[in-house]
C-alpha cells in the first residue's frame, strides 16, 4: 500500500560500475533524512540549502562517522519537483557498493523502500501530470528511436491530454444540456436544438475514430514492427537478414536447413524500429530440430506484423513457393525475389492481392534500400515526406489502453446518437454519454481505481 505522507527511497540509475549513481528520495520527510546521513565541509546542512541547488560533501556512517562516499546533493523542495513533494537526489560514485550502502542509511533513518513507478506515481496522485502523461515517461526510456522518442515526449508534453480534455469539454455540455430537459421533462427538445445534439456527436465520434484509426501507426513506433523472413531453405532468408543489419547476424552456408531457430536482430528505418526475424527453411523435413524450427517459422508468420516472403529468382517456382505464398496471403507481405542478379529466363511469379514484389540481391545489396522503403510504406500511410519521415504532429495515439478506451467511448456516443434518433428516453441517452465521458475520463486519469494504477506503474523501473 501506498502513503503519500511517508518518504520513498530508491536507486535511480542502473546498477553496474559508471560515473555516478543516484539514489533518490522524496516526502516530507526527505531533507530531513538525507542529513542525518550527509556532511559537508563547512558544516552546511541540507535544510538551510536553497531549493535547486546542489551541494557538495560527504555520506557518513552514522554509527562511526566514517566518510563511505563523496557526493553532490541536489536539493529541490515542493512544489516545484517531480512529484510536487521535497525530493533529494544524491549523486554517488557510480559503483554498486555506496550505492546500496546509502540506500541502507537512509532507509534505517526512516525511508522506504520505493514501489516501481511510485516517484512517477506520486507526480500523478499529486496533480503534476495527469495519467497519460505518466504513461509516457516509460515510452520516453524504453523509446528504440528519435522518432518513437519524440511521440513519446508530444505525450509527456500533454498533446494527446489536451485532445482528450478537449473532447470530454465538448461530450460535458451535451450531457448537460440532455440532463437539463431529464430534470424539466415538460419542455420538449427543439427540433433544431435535437439536430445540433446529434451532429455535435457526430463530430465527436469522427475525432475519437480518427484518433483510434491513428493507433497501428502510433504503436509501431512505440513498440516497433516484429518482421519476419520466411521462405523455403536455401532461397537466402539469412544472407538478407545480413544484408538488412548490414552485418553478419546470422550463418550463411550453401547447406539446407542451416538456420534451426528463429534469429533477431533489430533495424531502424527513418525512426520506425523494425524487429526482424530470420527463420527455419519451410519445407518437409524428418530431422526433429528442422521440423521445430519449421514449427517457430509458421508461428512467427502467424504473429508479425510484417512477412518478408523470400523467393528464389534463380529457380522455377514449386509447390512448396506456391505453399508458401497461400500461407501469407491474409497477412501485410513483401515478396523479396532474391538472386535477381543470377536470375533465370524461366522465372515466371505474379502477385496475389497487389502484394508488393522487390527484386533483391542480398549478396550484392541490391535492392535493399527499395525493401525498406516498401516494408515503411506497408506500416505507415499517413502524410511523409519523400524521405519516408511520418509527420510526427499527426500521431498522437501509441497506447493499447488508450486505443480501447477510446473505442469504447466511441461506442457508446454512437448508441446516444442512436437512441436519441430514435426518439428513446433521455434517461438513456444520458447514460450512454456518461459512459463515453468515464472511458475518455480513464485516459487521463480523471476516472481511476488503485487497479488501474497499479497496473499501469508495475511496468515502471524501481527510481522512477
Amino acid at each position: 500500500m501506498n502513503f503519500l505522507d511517508d518518504t520513498i527511497a530508491a536507486i535511480s540509475t542502473p546498477i553496474g560500475e559508471g560515473g555516478i549513481g543516484i539514489v533518490r528520495l522524496s516526502g516530507k520527510n526527505a531533507i530531513s533524512i538525507a542529513d542525518k546521513i550527509f556532511s559537508s565541509q563547512k558544516s552546511k546542512k541540507l535544510k538551510d540549502a536553497k531549493s535547486h541547488t546542489i551541494v557538495y560533501g560527504f555520506i557518513n556512517n552514522p554509527e562511526t562517522g566514517e566518510r563511505i562516499d563523496e557526493v553532490l546533493v541536489s536539493v529541490m523542495k515542493a512544489p516545484h519537483t517531480y512529484t510536487k513533494e521535497d525530493v533529494v537526489e544524491i549523486n554517488c560514485h557510480g559503483g554498486a557498493l555506496p550505492l546500496r550502502i546509502t540506500l541502507q542509511f537512509l532507509l534505517k533513518f526512516g525511508a522506504r523502500v520505493a514501489e516501481a513507478g511510485e516517484f512517477t506515481k506520486r507526480a500523478f496522485l499529486n496533480g503534476r501530470i495527469d495519467l497519460s502523461q505518466a504513461e509516457a515517461v516509460i515510452d520516453i526510456i524504453r523509446a528504440k528511436t528519435e522518432q518513437a522518442e519524440r511521440l513519446a515526449l508530444n505525450q509527456l508534453e500533454g498533446r494527446l491530454s489536451n485532445r482528450i480534455i478537449d473532447i470530454r469539454d465538448r461530450l460535458t455540455d451535451i450531457c448537460a444540456h440532455i440532463e437539463a430537459y431529464i430534470d424539466f421533462p415538460e419542455d420538449d427538445i427543439e427540433t433544431l436544438t435535437k439536430a445540433a445534439m446529434i451532429k455535435a456527436m457526430q463530430d465527436i465520434g469522427e475525432e475519437l475514430g480518427n484518433l483510434s484509426k491513428g493507433y497501428n501507426e502510433g504503436r509501431f513506433f512505440r513498440e516497433g514492427v516484429s518482421t519476419a523472413i520466411v521462405g523455403k531453405p536455401n532461397v537466402g532468408k539469412s544472407s538478407l537478414l545480413n544484408a538488412l543489419l548490414q552485418k553478419d547476424r546470422a550463418i550463411v552456408t550453401e547447406i539446407p536447413g542451416t538456420t534451426r531457430d528463429v534469429i533477431e536482430g533489430y533495424l531502424n528505418i527513418s525512426g520506425l524500429p523494425l524487429k526482424v526475424m530470420d527463420t527455419a527453411g519451410i519445407r518437409e523435413t524428418h530431422d526433429l530440430a528442422e521440423m521445430e524450427g519449421v514449427k517457430r517459422s509458421l508461428k512467427a508468420i502467424e504473429g508479425a506484423d510484417i512477412v518478408i516472403a523470400v523467393l528464389d529468382a534463380s529457380r522455377p517456382l514449386d509447390d512448396a513457393d506456391m505453399e508458401l505464398i497461400e500461407k501469407v496471403r491474409d497477412k501485410k507481405t513483401v515478396f523479396a525475389i532474391n538472386k535477381s542478379d543470377i536470375q533465370t529466363n524461366d522465372f515466371v511469379f505474379h502477385s496475389f492481392d497487389n502484394k508488393p514484389v522487390i527484386n533483391v540481391s542480398a549478396l550484392k545489396g541490391e535492392g535493399i534500400d527499395e525493401l525498406k522503403n516498401t516494408i515503411y510504406s506497408l506500416c505507415i500511410s499517413s502524410t511523409k515526406t519523400s524521405n519516408r519521415t511520418v509527420d510526427i504532429q499527426n500521431v498522437l495515439v501509441t497506447n493499447i489502453r488508450h486505443k480501447q478506451l477510446i473505442d469504447m467511448a466511441l461506442d457508446a456516443i454512437q448508441a446516444a446518437e442512436n437512441s436519441l434518433k430514435r426518439n428513446e428516453p433521455l434517461e438513456v441517452v444520458a447514460l450512454n454519454l456518461r459512459e463515453s465521458l468515464d472511458s475518455l475520463g480513464e485516459i487521463v486519469g480523471a476516472v481511476t481505481t488503485e487497479d488501474i494504477l497499479n497496473r499501469i506503474f508495475s511496468v515502471f523501473c524501481i527510481g522512477k
